[in-house]
């Protein structure tokens, strides 16, 4: 009788034994108070050991997916006792997704391998979490390599993806030159690491590599995306073009997303024309075409044409985004047009209802540091921003006091960088150009003094030409060309024909306190002078010569390519880091408003 009291005494309630199995097939995460509290009724109760192991491998992934990290773990190892207790290899897959800690679940996986359960090739791609360490990608690597799991497409592309999060394109190269098998997904994901990577030459090589015999895929649609994107960035118009040419006769080329890429493609070479062309033939033109035939227009200096454009997109019943207002922000920007870009910025928040961005911001602080109003984009920054200022909107405004030489204001924006702890060699660089605008020569010393003591490296000066599908670059005083030779005899050509017309170097561009001479000595073998004269060497008379450089243009390097557009009868396009430059008959298309 005792006995049987005892045993009714242990027995789970109808509705407590309910409420636990719901909460077991539901599978879904509770709080970790109410997890502990379940776990404890199953082990006084004895239900999950008497239970299949169907129910211990959901309890399992309910202990992942609601404990802590090592809470979990506890669990895990507690239940996993012998191999007869282990859960299948689709139920320990369910609990590995539950885990989200890669390096918990990497210790699951080892626990199910010394219990005899080796998992598969689902098991390995679950492993690929977006926060991945490099150290963890490559022991998957490994582990894919060692169980003969390479065939597997959507694995060794997941991993793949992994090394390009990790910036490590050559991990990616290596397991792509494993796979037996490779389709277009592979060779989009290692384009896509190489362009992340800013290895956009890489990139564009894998083209030819994808379109040659025995690569197994052939370019698709994503893949002319993906290589009209590095063009973009590299400036490469040429390859982009024969891209293009790819995706026409392949029958991509109706295709919006191609045609949105294709606008930008053309409109950051510098060819609005034909961006404009493209944007015409687009027959369906979403707000994202919109807003590339806007920012390509302002980019490039059409300020006035970006902002009839964007009035045409509202005629057109197309609500403009955040990155439309970016666009005509800028063209208000790089064109001086301050009352226009106040009234859009005022039209962005309380006629559409959009919270600006920093971005947004910046155009702004952009807009007034070009026109000298340095105090007044200072107190916007400081004081009426709705966002936490960031270092590019600081950048912007040391920028503004390099242009105008406002010293004193330029220094407290350096004390704002440094707040951040976000200053980078070019924000001295900045500060550098602010004192010898004024000719504070020992100023200029402390700074130089500073950024040696601290080990801050400058990044030189980089001017890039695409000659027959390939891309030439150039740094000052190159000498690593092979054509260096000509190129060196062509500048000297250049510049006595120059100076001849009038052309005299602007020293204030030489940062170092040098006589005149030696100033213009300096000067004379920038990298944009380099490029033009290699440009000329290759390029016919009736083509535009195309250039791309890392950084602003210096005062120096514009005057002379003015020059150089009259006397040689050329049009010069120059895109630098914030906006292109069109040189013709001894303009450009700045103004000088640069």
């Amino acid at each position: 009788m005792a006995s049987s009291s005892l045993a009714r005494a242990h027995r789970p309630s109808t509705s407590t034994s309910s409420v636990a199995a719901a909460l077991l097939a539901s599978a879904s995460p509770i709080h970790t108070r109410r997890f502990l509290q379940l776990h404890a009724h199953l082990l006084r109760t004895g239900l999950l050991a008497l239970s299949p192991i169907t129910t211990t491998a959901a309890f399992l992934s309910l202990a992942a997916a609601s404990l802590p990290s090592h809470h979990a773990l506890a669990v895990l190892d507690h239940h996993l006792t012998a191999p007869s207790s282990l859960p299948s290899t689709f139920q320990c897959n369910s609990i590995l997704r539950a885990l989200s800690d890669p390096s918990d679940a990497l210790r699951f996986l080892r626990r199910m391998r010394a219990l005899g359960r080796r998992g598969n090739a689902f098991t390995l791609a679950i492993l690929l979490k977006p926060r991945c360490a490099l150290a963890h990608a490559r022991q998957l690597h490994a582990n894919v390599v060692a169980d003969g799991h390479l065939r597997d497409a959507l694995l060794a592309t997941s991993l793949m993806r992994c090394y390009s999060n990790c910036s490590d394109g050559d991990g990616a190269r290596k397991l792509f030159d494993e796979m037996p098998v490779r389709d277009a997904v592979a060779w989009n994901v290692l384009i896509t690491c190489y362009a992340r990577n800013r290895q956009t030459k890489d990139a564009l090589k894998l083209f030819e590599e994808m379109k040659g015999r025995g690569s197994g895929a052939e370019p698709d649609d994503i893949t002319c995306i993906l290589l009209l994107q590095a063009c973009t960035r590299l400036g490469a118009l040429d390859f982009g073009e024969q891209v293009w040419a790819y995706a026409e006769e392949h029958g991509y080329g109706g295709e919006l997303k191609v045609r949105n890429s294709l606008i930008a493609m053309y409109s950051r070479c510098g060819c609005v024309d034909k961006a404009y062309r493209v944007f015409c033939g687009t027959p369906q033109k979403s707000v994202v075409t919109w807003s590339a035939m806007i920012s390509g227009l302002a980019a490039n200096g059409f300020g006035n044409d970006a902002i009839s454009a964007f009035e045409e997109m509202i005629r057109s019943d197309v609500a403009p985004d955040e990155q439309t207002f970016t666009g005509v922000l800028s063209a208000c920007s790089h064109s001086g047009l301050v009352d226009e870009g106040f009234s859009f910025f005022d039209m962005m928040r309380f006629e559409y209802g959009l919270k600006p961005n920093v971005r947004h911001y910046g155009c702004i602080v952009d807009l007034m540091g070009r026109a000298g109003l340095l105090d007044e984009a200072y107190e916007l920054v400081t004081n009426e921003m709705k966002v936490a200022p960031d270092a590019t909107i600081w950048r912007t405004l040391l920028g503004a006091c390099r242009i105008h030489g406002h010293v004193d204001l330029g220094e407290r924006v350096i004390g704002n960088l440094i707040e951040l702890k976000a200053q980078q060699a070019g924000d001295y660089v900045l500060l550098l150009n602010t004192y010898a605008a004024v000719g504070e020569w020992s100023k200029v010393s402390e700074v130089r003094k500073l950024m040696q003591e601290k080990g801050i490296q400058t990044t030189p000066g980089c001017t890039t030409v695409e000659h027959n599908g390939e891309v030439h670059e150039f740094i000052a005083d190159d000498d690593a060309h092979p054509r260096k030779v000509e190129i060196y005899e062509k500048l000297n050509e250049i510049n006595k024909q120059l100076r001849i017309a009038g052309y005299v170097p602007n020293v204030s561009s030489e940062l170092h306190d040098l006589d005149s001479e030696g100033k213009e000595s300096a000067l004379t073998y920038h990298s944009e002078k380099l490029a033009i004269a290699f440009a000329l060497l290759v390029t016919p008379q009736h083509r535009p010569i195309r250039l791309a450089k890392n950084l602003r243009v210096c005062v120096d390097c514009h005057n002379f390519t003015k020059v150089f557009s009259g006397i040689y009868n050329r049009l010069v396009i120059v895109r630098d880091r914030t906006r292109f430059h069109h040189f013709h008959g001894g303009k450009c298309s700045c103004n000088d408003y640069w």
